[in-house]
């Protein structure tokens, strides 16, 4: 990136008390869905307050180390943006986007942004990241001792490189307030809806998910992936697949299908026409996980659907997802997730939408 801050003025903002400001930070080869997706909601929720005679709540800026137009990882261009140091007035929300990881995994590539952000988070309301913009943040020591995220490909990176962090690999977004951490791409979405919501209230959050065609808000603390397809794009990746890897892939998605079956290693290796011992060790080779960990995986995604979208009590919920009982799903929830099903429908349920 080339220095252009001597060109650029200071940007004096100065908000009315409702007025909140967010700044969303790019950089050469950041993602642009990771731009785009909260730019969209923030500026959704400002059209429909002006609809309902309300001022505008937010105003958004775009910017960069050292300001000017920034190209993404896709080739598209985006700016001008106004350098972090020429920013002047109070800032409500900082959100650093992700994309180019091998950017943020070395800070000293972007030398002005981790100081920035360093001086700038006693100063805001929320500071937070988008996929590896959670990097970037780790680096400035934000995240130590702090629960975060980030995308799930780069989580065992994030996690070797900064071991203080509290990492939460599977969720969608982590609100460890005033810090928050998003998953990767579309995730920022998810993360921004949630932020409108704390700020406007549930209805108007709604209001801009319907217009963006989203069909369920993904609340932080939702996988960011399915056990399912998980396994069946790890089966897919092996260089072995051949008939019996084939046989392999459609019990998976009879599995997901069925997770209240008996899915006992017994009855899926008769189902695959093997026997129990090739079967465990073929499925373990395939999938990288024992059939018993999928299963159970398998059944509390399925459980934790059961309990978003259905007033259902715990023993039913328990018996449709294939658990043998409400005590069996209590344990294997507290164990990925570490609460309990009432404390997780009380959290995520959005029945009827």
């Amino acid at each position: 990136m080339t220095a252009k801050t001597a060109k650029v003025k200071p940007q004096r903002l100065a908000p009315s008390p409702a007025l909140k400001t967010v700044v969303l930070v790019v950089y050469e080869g950041c993602q642009s869905l990771d731009v785009t997706g909260p730019w969209e909601v923030f500026s959704k929720a400002n059209s429909y307050c002006q609809a309902a005679g309300r001022p505008a709540p937010y105003r958004l800026l775009l910017a960069s180390p050292e300001g000017g137009p920034i190209t993404s990882n896709s080739g598209l261009q985006l700016g001008p943006t106004t350098a972090l140091a020429a920013l002047r007035g109070a800032i409500d929300t900082v959100l650093v986007v992700g994309g180019n990881d091998a950017v943020l995994e070395q800070p000293g590539s972007v030398p002005k942004l981790v100081p920035w952000l360093q001086r700038r988070v006693g100063q805001v309301r929320r500071m937070g990241s988008v996929c590896t913009g959670a990097f970037a943040l780790a680096a400035a020591g934000l995240l130590d001792g702090r629960r975060a995220t980030t995308h799930w490909q780069y989580c065992e990176r994030l996690a070797a490189l900064y071991p203080q962090v509290r990492l939460e690999p599977d969720a969608i977004f982590v609100a460890d307030p005033p810090l928050y951490s998003s998953a990767g791409i579309t995730a920022a979405i998810d993360l921004s809806l949630a932020l409108v919501e704390a700020d406007l209230g549930q209805a108007l959050a709604l209001q801009v998910a319907r217009n963006l065609v989203l069909f369920l808000r993904r609340p932080g603390g939702q996988s960011q992936y399915s056990a399912g397809l998980q396994a069946q794009a790890q089966a897919g990746r092996s260089e072995t697949f051949g008939p019996k890897g084939q046989r392999l892939a459609e019990l998976l998605l009879w599995m997901v299908e069925h997770p209240a079956q008996d899915l006992s290693i017994a009855a899926l290796a008769a189902r695959a026409h093997m026997s129990e011992r090739h079967f465990a060790r073929l499925f373990q080779s395939e999938t990288g996980q024992t059939p018993a960990r999928f299963v159970e995986a398998l059944r509390l995604e399925r459980a934790k659907q059961h309990l978003e979208q259905s007033t259902w009590p715990l023993a039913r919920v328990a018996q449709k997802a294939g658990f043998g009982s409400v005590d069996s799903l209590q344990r294997s929830l507290k164990r990925q997730a570490g609460i309990t099903p009432e404390q997780y429908r009380q959290r995520f349920s959005r029945p009827g939408l």
